[in-house]
């Protein structure tokens, strides 16, 4: 076919067609990109403006003792969370004592011990473990569970009881921070292991390989290779999980007893909770004075979460982005 300067026109419109419609379709998606993002972060401010306003009464009648105090008594009007904040604190710490460990070596096994076949397997158990509601979790951490981790805080009790931590003045191990901690531990366990196994998949392979051609074992290559690289996101993984685990209401309100105690020097005693715990306990026969207090425990909890979160994906954030340079 020759070459006119009429085929080249029509080519030029055809193109240029194309191309519009591109931009058109890129704009389109752009907008419905940018609307979506707008409108989570609106739905958080909303939600954060809804939980203010609510709570000001309670914060401007309270003061700095709503946090600090450790009084909740609807007819003199006094409501201070301290010791459910330090619970909430407790039973992460004691959740993340079990779950660090097993996610580490867990995303290790994933990334660099197990076959192809098995990792397959063992991130899909992972990644279902994750999507187990938190309500099944909790009647399985209440009806199996307890049982079993009461026994064996019954052991620490009997052998190691000289040590102030497992005493139990009423020997009554079920329902303790001891169970709730773990509990917790298991909720946090996919949420720790994705974000390492994400970041330990990042290491330079040639590393890996060299340390084992140097004679070094599983231990020591993550010890001394994998960790050093990947600490910093496997740190922001950590800190994904403790935000998911201060906001856990249902298993620790099935498996803790829930008492307005300060309790961490005893976690093998029934006795404890956390703000979240708390909030659902309370909530469903509670006066207005009440619900206003509770909506301020809410804000603190919300505050709380949102930098641990924060930072978490900071942190994660700039360990990928070093580790890719």
């Amino acid at each position: 076919m020759p070459i006119t300067f009429a085929n080249m026109a029509q080519d030029i419109r055809r193109n240029f067609s194309q191309g519009t419609k591109q931009r058109l379709g890129d704009k389109l998606f752009f907008g419905t990109a940018s609307a979506a993002a707008l409108f989570a972060f609106g739905l958080v401010a909303l939600i954060l403006i809804f939980l203010g306003y609510r709570a000001w009464p309670t914060f401007s009648e309270q003061g700095f003792s709503f946090i600090t105090g450790s009084i909740w008594e609807d007819a003199t009007h006094k409501f201070q969370i301290f010791p459910m904040l330090v619970g909430s604190i407790y039973l992460g710490l004691i959740g993340l004592l079990i779950a660090v460990p097993c996610s580490i070596f867990m995303a290790y096994f994933i990334e660099f011990v197990a076959p192809a076949r098995i990792s397959k397997i063992v991130r899909f158990l992972v990644d279902f473990l994750a999507a187990i509601p938190s309500i099944i979790i909790g009647f399985w951490g209440l009806v199996v569970f307890t049982p079993a981790g009461g026994s064996w805080a019954q052991l620490l009790n009997k052998y190691f009881s000289y040590l102030p931590i497992f005493k139990n003045d009423n020997q009554n191990f079920g329902g303790s921070p001891f169970i709730g901690g773990w509990i917790l531990g298991v909720m946090m366990i996919p949420i720790i292991t994705s974000v390492s196994r994400e970041v330990m998949s990042r290491v330079d392979p040639e590393l890996v390989n060299a340390g084992r051609a140097l004679g070094g074992g599983s231990f020591s290559i993550l010890r001394r290779i994998i960790l050093p690289v990947s600490k910093g996101g496997v740190l922001g993984g950590v800190l994904l999980g403790l935000g998911r685990g201060l906001g856990e209401t249902i298993a620790i309100l099935y498996t803790v007893n829930l008492v307005f105690v300060t309790n961490v020097t005893r976690p093998l005693e029934n006795r404890g909770g956390s703000i979240a715990s708390w909030i659902a306990a309370s909530f469903g026969e509670a006066t207005s004075a009440v619900i206003g207090a509770l909506m301020a425990a809410g804000v603190l909890l919300f505050a709380i979460t949102l930098i641990i979160n924060i930072l978490s994906s900071l942190i994660v954030e700039r360990s990928v982005r070093k580790m890719a340079s």
